[in-house]
């Protein structure tokens, strides 16, 4: 069984749906350290100035695993995240095929900006089509840190490989996976250009920008079917 792991990012991009795609379980990676401002509680949105963020503000987040992490009680942030998408891609030829599920699923949100991202996920890989098992790092029993927990959690989940992201590179103790008969890959994902609302093209975008400007062709993009892809690797 091939399994993949990633902390459950916000509005994720092209890479993180990539691996997704190319595993048949995905464990989100809920039971470490947040890191305020990174990817975890904001994304990028392509605008026709460029690009901007679209963020969940959060209450404090000293020390707190990303499972246990609330949005902030000022609710205002919902009327401009929402009105940010909308003004970023209201034109573009996907959007009402898409953004009613996930206006849905902010409407409908608890104040764990966890379950708010996971609830995204889920509704973004259905858009998808990608059907990977989904699985949470905090209900399991896996325990350790860096390598060491990766390597936990794949021999709790049974599998057979584990496909790293290229940072795994500088952390994995690979001979320690390699006598547990777990094979290690490198994801290999080279960024695609498609056509965005605007130009010129930007990359590393929220999924969102590719989804609304492509709608059902958009898995075959992100797995690099019949586009042009871009010689760097992101993220």
């Amino acid at each position: 069984m091939r399994i993949t792991i990633h902390q459950p990012e916000h509005l994720p991009w092209l890479g993180f749906f990539h691996k997704m795609s190319g595993a048949d379980r995905f464990v989100l990676l809920d039971n470490v350290q947040f890191s305020k401002n990174y990817f975890q509680n904001r994304n990028k949105a392509r605008t026709a100035d460029g690009w901007t963020w679209l963020t969940v503000p959060v209450s404090r987040t000293i020390d707190t695993l990303i499972k246990d992490v609330t949005i902030s009680d000022d609710f205002r942030w919902k009327r401009k995240w929402k009105d940010t998408i909308c003004y970023a891609y209201k034109k573009a030829p996907y959007f009402d095929k898409y953004f009613e599920s996930i206006d849905n699923v902010m409407s409908n949100s608890s104040n764990n900006l966890c379950d708010f991202n996971v609830a995204l996920i889920k509704c973004l890989a259905g858009s998808l089509n990608i059907t990977t098992d989904l699985i949470m790092a905090s209900e399991l029993n896996s325990k350790g840190s860096g390598s060491d927990l990766i390597l936990s959690i794949c021999k709790e989940v049974g599998s057979s490989s584990y496909v790293s992201g290229i940072s795994g590179r500088n952390y994995l103790k690979l001979d320690e996976f390699e006598t547990a008969g777990i094979d290690v890959e490198f994801q290999e994902f080279h960024h695609p250009v498609y056509k965005q609302l605007y130009g010129p093209f930007i990359p590393c975008m929220s999924v969102i920008d590719l989804l609304f400007n492509c709608g059902d062709k958009s898995l075959d993009i992100i797995k690099g079917i019949g586009v042009q892809v871009m010689e760097e690797v992101f993220h």
